[in-house]
């Protein structure tokens, strides 16, 4: 769950960042290259050749990406008119 914490929260943080940047494609790219290098090694640690392994590491994955989807929506639902950037791009 941990990988999957570090994936898919380094996404909405990226794009929570990318949006009020003026390089946004590049915030978009190297976080997509970090995260997914991140998230591949620690597989194949976690995995060390074994297939049960690397299906409980991917089901973990996909319940932290349960949990951030939980938790990003419940945040916006606290306070929709919170303004969230200081411009419009």
């Amino acid at each position: 769950m941990g990988l999957g914490g570090i994936f898919f929260g380094g996404l909405w943080w990226t794009v929570r960042k990318a949006v009020a940047s003026e390089r946004p494609a590049l915030w978009c790219l190297g976080s997509l290259l970090a995260r997914t290098g991140i998230v591949l090694a620690g597989f194949y640690l976690v995995a060390e050749g074994h297939w049960g392994r690397l299906l409980l590491s991917l089901l973990g994955f996909f319940l932290a990406r349960l949990g951030v989807t939980w938790f990003t929506v419940s945040r916006e639902k606290a306070d929709p008119l919170a303004p969230e950037f200081p411009h419009a791009p």
